[in-house]
């Protein structure tokens, strides 16, 4: 016995004299210390950051910052029912209570982004110990301080206060942090994007697809605008138009990829990429915001796509007849934006409804394209940069900028208030691309908008794609508010939620 216990004691003790020298990673599988070496190694680590917007913008963003708006709505499939996880984003009745929700789609666009961020924190705490080229080294942190920024900027505006993780999460414990001030995270958004911003190359000296200087200066100037901080907003825009690195496209409808062409062109300030097949990078954000049932003939004529299946479901992101009525008789930008398909099965009048023109592409594959997805314009800095000017009462300097959007548009002088016109122009330039609702929030608008909206759509259901007799849901339009409750699976983690 006396044996064992000297046995077991002198274990113990081994266990605990060497315990610095037993925490050893192995060197022939991947870990932080072992991974994040080479070149090569945070090439492959800030790809991997990217990725997560591809989830996003195919269904998620779309329908909490465009379909939460007054320009598209679902369209009722009463043969499949209600989708609720959709339904009641557009129709802002979201079950709410202690300020925490369970709809599906809260939950992924915050999950979303908290992926993006953690990505961009195992990049940050390790690339300045990394022995690799300086250029290539500062090219990756400033992609990494932008998409951290990027993700935050979106969690703030739509969330108000989050934790903020600036370090990879090693336990429970460290997931579990407390709420961070819009305030602090603000002041970490613009920390982060003042950083990328000199780390970047120009888009002319950067690789297709990644972000760059004019990118970084163009989402601090969008935190700017947010804030209302007009003067810091117009020195950022100025650089962007002063860079020569952007124009915009001659024809509007020109200024949109192909499935496989025309990316990242001159126009384009980031977009998120994806390409057609079966690598597990591609897109079907078109798919997501059809009309339905829709029958495979009806798609292969829409698509091109030999191997069209019919889809059924509920149809999302459907132009409104609101957006269609925004846009000014002459402007070019309708018919680039909005074309009408028929649906044979559908139980809404004849069928023939409205979708987003602008994302249509040929391709070959049934729910699989390549249309890559505009996250900033150029367009939209020469409009930010408009209204930061005419904010400042500087309204002789923002008219050329707003007038050279509405010439491409095939439309002459703007009528009424500059201030109101730079905002409508905004709508129907920007349609379809996420920008609506937060446009409606950073202005104090949403309430109102939304509420008028809802009156609308109750008080007529049939122009807003139920079918005869079928009246909009009874909890339709009762919980408008400006930011999202916090996702409810998240609570079950974090305390403070």
């Amino acid at each position: 016995m006396k044996k064992i216990i000297l046995f077991l004691g002198l274990i113990c003790f081994i266990a605990m004299s060497c315990e610095d020298e037993l925490n050893v990673f192995p060197e022939d599988s991947l870990s932080v210390p072992t991974f994040f070496n080479t070149e090569d190694d945070f090439t492959q680590a800030v790809n991997a950051n990217y990725e997560p917007l591809r989830s996003l913008y195919n269904s998620t963003k779309p329908f909490m910052t465009e379909m939460s708006a007054d320009n598209t709505y679902f369209a009722r499939n009463t043969a499949f029912g209600a989708t609720e996880t959709n339904q009641d984003i557009a129709d802002h009745s979201m079950i709410t209570q202690g300020g925490i929700t369970p709809n599906g789609n809260v939950t992924n666009y915050y999950r979303t982004l908290y992926a993006i961020i953690a990505r961009s924190n195992q990049i940050l705490v390790t690339i300045d110990d990394a022995e690799i080229d300086a250029a290539v080294k500062a090219n990756v942190k400033g992609q990494a301080l932008f998409l951290r920024a990027f993700a935050y900027f979106d969690l703030v505006q739509l969330y108000e206060s989050v934790p903020m993780h600036l370090e990879p999460v090693l336990d429970r414990e460290g997931a579990a942090l407390p709420l961070t001030s819009e305030d602090v995270l603000y002041g970490q958004i613009v920390a982060d994007a003042l950083a990328a911003i000199p780390l970047l190359p120009l888009k002319s000296d950067q690789q297709p697809g990644r972000v760059t200087s004019g990118a970084a200066q163009t989402l601090l100037a969008n935190v700017h605008m947010v804030l209302e901080e007009w003067e810091a907003a117009e020195a950022l825009l100025k650089s962007v138009v002063g860079s020569g690195e952007y124009m915009l496209m001659p024809n509007y409808e020109d200024a949109f990829t192909g499935n496989s062409d025309n990316k990242n062109n001159m126009e384009s300030v980031f977009e998120v990429q994806y390409r057609e097949g079966a690598e597990g990078v591609q897109g079907n954000f078109m798919y997501n915001f059809l009309p339905r049932p829709i029958e495979a003939d009806e798609l292969a004529l829409l698509f091109g796509t030999p191997d069209a299946q019919p889809i059924n479901g509920q149809g999302n992101n459907i132009p409104t007849p609101d957006i269609i009525e925004a846009y000014e008789e002459g402007d070019l930008r309708e018919d680039a934006s909005i074309m009408y398909v028929l649906t044979r099965e559908s139980f809404w009048n004849d069928g023939v409804y409205p979708i987003i023109k602008k994302f249509v592409e040929p391709h070959a594959l049934h729910n699989n394209h390549g249309m890559n997805f505009p996250v900033y314009r150029y367009s939209e800095v020469l409009l930010f940069l408009a209204e930061a000017l005419e904010e400042q009462g500087k309204g002789g300097e923002a008219l050329p900028y707003l007038t050279q959007v509405r010439t491409r548009a095939g439309l002459g002088a703007h009528t009424g208030d500059l201030g109101d016109a730079i905002f409508r122009e905004r709508r129907v330039e920007l349609a379809f691309e996420n920008k609506r609702w937060f446009d409606l929030v950073r202005t104090g608008q949403a309430i109102q908008v939304m509420t008028e909206f809802g009156d609308r759509v109750i008080n007529n259901p049939n122009a807003y794609y139920f079918p005869v007799g079928v009246e909009a849901a009874g909890n339709a339009f009762t919980n408008i508010r400006e930011r999202y409750a916090l996702p409810a699976g998240e609570s079950e983690f974090n305390p403070n939620f």
